[in-house]
């Protein structure tokens, strides 16, 4: 019987192991659009298109007091794209997901209340894989 275990899940960015993350779904990794679409003719043909949009798109939770967040907020300032990897290894489980060109498409939205608040940054990956 297999076993998850958060603490095996690691996430780079730049060559950076980030900390530091919310309560509850700390990363998710997506491609940005379906691998295929279909057209259908009147007759019933169909025909299929093969998508080769390379992007997809990694969020991060963190913490309001994460001690990552702050190189995270910087990182939102560069224009020169970067390493980013989400990484999952467990016995036979081994996911990856990522790319080795990545920009931050804005810093994180800034909420403070009477709690530890999240903060959610999108990674724009330009050559999104996974597996």
């Amino acid at each position: 019987m297999a076993t998850y275990d958060p603490n095996l899940v690691t996430v780079t960015v730049a060559g950076r192991f980030i900390t530091g993350f919310a309560e509850g779904t700390m990363v998710e990794c997506e491609k940005d659009e379906d691998k295929f679409s279909t057209k259908v003719s009147a007759k019933g043909e169909v025909s299929l298109v093969v998508k080769n949009n390379p992007l997809g798109t990694i969020t991060l939770t963190l913490a309001q007091d994460s001690p990552s967040l702050a190189y995270i907020i910087q990182m939102a300032k560069a224009t020169t794209p970067f390493p980013v990897w989400v990484s999952y290894k467990n016995g036979p489980i081994n996911e990856k997901a990522g790319g080795t060109k990545a920009v931050i498409k804005k810093s994180p939205k800034k909420t403070f209340s009477d709690d530890i608040e999240e903060r959610s940054v999108e990674i724009q990956v330009l050559d999104y894989t996974e597996s």
